[in-house]
């Protein structure tokens, strides 16, 4: 299964982001292999529906769940149809390094 976490950036040391449609990256973590991968989020200057359409692009790269700080109620409406899980953090202080070792 595929987690996708909102980033501030594009490698582990990246806080992470607390936003969800316009968060500037999402790492892709894959459980099965332990690779992951940066993604930009080419929604994230979108003048509207930035949520619903990173819920549509987390589809697209396979999430099953999705770690971020605030989901929209579109988003999160959409997400639920897709059957994606949302997981929301405590610690906005936290690294995508220190997320995907709490994950393991």
């Amino acid at each position: 299964m595929k987690t996708v976490i909102s980033s501030q950036g594009n490698s582990l040391q990246a806080k992470i982001d607390m936003r969800f449609g316009r968060a500037q990256w999402f790492c892709v973590y894959n459980k099965e292999n332990g690779q992951s991968e940066f993604v930009i989020n080419e929604n994230v200057d979108a003048h509207g529906g930035a949520g619903t359409k990173t819920a549509e692009l987390m589809a697209e790269l396979g999430a099953g769940e999705v770690y971020s700080g605030h989901f929209g109620p579109k988003a999160e409406e959409l997400l639920k149809k897709l059957n994606i899980g949302m997981k929301t953090f405590s610690n906005e202080e936290q690294t995508i390094e220190q997320v995907i070792n709490e994950l393991k």
